[in-house]
């Protein structure tokens, strides 16, 4: 794949996750994703980010870095928010926090089929 492309496929999907598009997921990710070397599968994807949404109602995926290849993505995201009790077993309840996530995906088909991710949870801590 020409890596303007799957750059433009990475930012369309952002975009499905800013809009809350979950029916639209399955066009991005895979069927048997994995996450953190865990096989998940999509639906269990979808309850990751739905989980996320919950406990994190202004949550806005920001691309500050992107990086990508003819399969790969790295991505450096930040985010400005408010969990309403804990994230990452943290106490935030509702204070505002700003950090970043490092996220490398692997595509198939135009689809993601592995992630991992590593968020700045040291910089939360920071803020709390």
């Amino acid at each position: 794949m020409i890596k303007t492309e799957l750059s433009a496929i990475y930012r369309d999907y952002i975009d499905c996750l800013n809009e809350r598009d979950l029916p639209r997921l399955n066009q991005f990710v895979h069927s048997q994703v994995q996450y953190n070397a865990q096989q998940i599968g999509l639906a269990g994807y979808r309850r990751l980010l739905e989980k996320d949404f919950s406990e994190i109602p202004d949550l806005h995926f920001n691309i500050q870095l992107l990086v990508a290849d003819s399969s790969y993505v790295a991505s450096r995201l930040t985010f400005d928010c408010s969990p309403r009790q804990k994230f990452l077993g943290l106490d935030v309840n509702g204070k505002r926090v700003s950090f970043t996530e490092n996220v490398f995906y692997e595509f198939e088909r135009e689809q993601i089929r592995r992630v991992w991710s590593v968020i700045d949870k040291a910089a939360i801590e920071a803020q709390i």
